[in-house]
């Protein structure tokens, strides 16, 4: 996630670091007055729900970290709002994020109490990140793709039935070349709420691509077994691939909204929906 995106220019800078100021102005006022209290303060902004009665460690970590730090988050203050406003809904909740970047601390801050967790290919990276961030959950990924398989992988996907979206599943699929497997357990185990692809690397022909995350998402959203949806969030819908496998995994019937160069999709469990087939979409 760290090379995807230019720096973002001065203004951006400067409005993004208004609102982290605001959020954390919101949550330690929250910590003194109490939930009952707590439209005295930023009723228009800020839910009762999206966090208990006490601002946590890490959401301080959070407010220290992005009023010092010299770079921010890789979105921009639009498309967080998006991912943002679905966290104030169903916050604390489990949020799976593919790619660890300088937004890492803002997305497990505004998951107070639930479980954060970041999928993330470069080691080295990962390092670098938790000596600022060490509270951060992160696993290391080793993908198996390159962004230049992306033609074959999704013509193997319409002739292998282990793909189909009927028999479809990831943890040890060997057969289906999109299905990410030898991550931990608690990875296939956990029902996501919320999926957000941001990594891995797309944009040069030896990066792994989204295609396996993208499919990753479609296939844990369809086979969820607790009451509701799963919200999908794709970064860099602009680029060829992204868009092509959204259009054939996520399914434009599911996008809720866009903003900018990020398509948040709300995907029911396979049980809830009619038709079926052979394709996902």
């Amino acid at each position: 996630m760290m090379n995807n995106l230019p720096p973002l220019p001065d203004r951006r800078l400067f409005t993004i670091f208004t609102v982290v100021a605001l959020i954390g102005f919101c949550l330690i006022i929250s910590s003194f007055i109490g939930a009952g209290d707590s439209g005295l303060f930023c009723t228009e902004s800020i839910s009762d729900e999206f966090y208990s009665t006490t601002t946590t460690p890490l959401q301080l970590d959070a407010i220290l970290h992005y009023a010092t730090a010299l770079v921010v988050p890789q979105q921009s203050l639009a498309e967080i709002t998006i991912s943002f406003d679905v966290l104030l809904s169903i916050s604390p909740c489990n949020f799976l994020v593919f790619g660890l970047g300088h937004d890492s601390l803002m997305w497990a801050s505004f998951n107070p109490h639930g479980k954060t967790l970041f999928l993330e290919e470069d080691a080295k990276w990962v390092l670098s990140v938790l000596k600022t961030a060490p509270d951060l959950n992160v696993f290391t990924v080793d993908y198996q793709t390159k962004l230049s398989d992306a033609d074959d992988l999704l013509n193997s996907y319409h002739s292998e039935p282990e793909c189909s979206p009927s028999r479809a599943f990831i943890q040890g699929n060997t057969r289906c070349k999109l299905a990410i497997t030898g991550l931990p357990d608690e990875v296939y185990d956990t029902e996501w709420d919320i999926i957000m692809i941001d990594a891995p690397r797309g944009y040069y022909n030896e990066a792994p691509g989204r295609m396996g995350a993208i499919y990753f998402a479609a296939v844990m959203a369809r086979n969820r077994k607790k009451p509701g949806i799963t919200h999908v969030f794709l970064h860099d819908v602009d680029r060829k691939v992204e868009k092509e496998y959204a259009e054939e995994f996520l399914c434009r019937k599911n996008l809720k909204k866009g903003v900018g160069r990020l398509w948040h999709f709300e995907i029911p469990p396979a049980e809830n929906v009619t038709g079926g087939g052979a394709r996902f979409c």
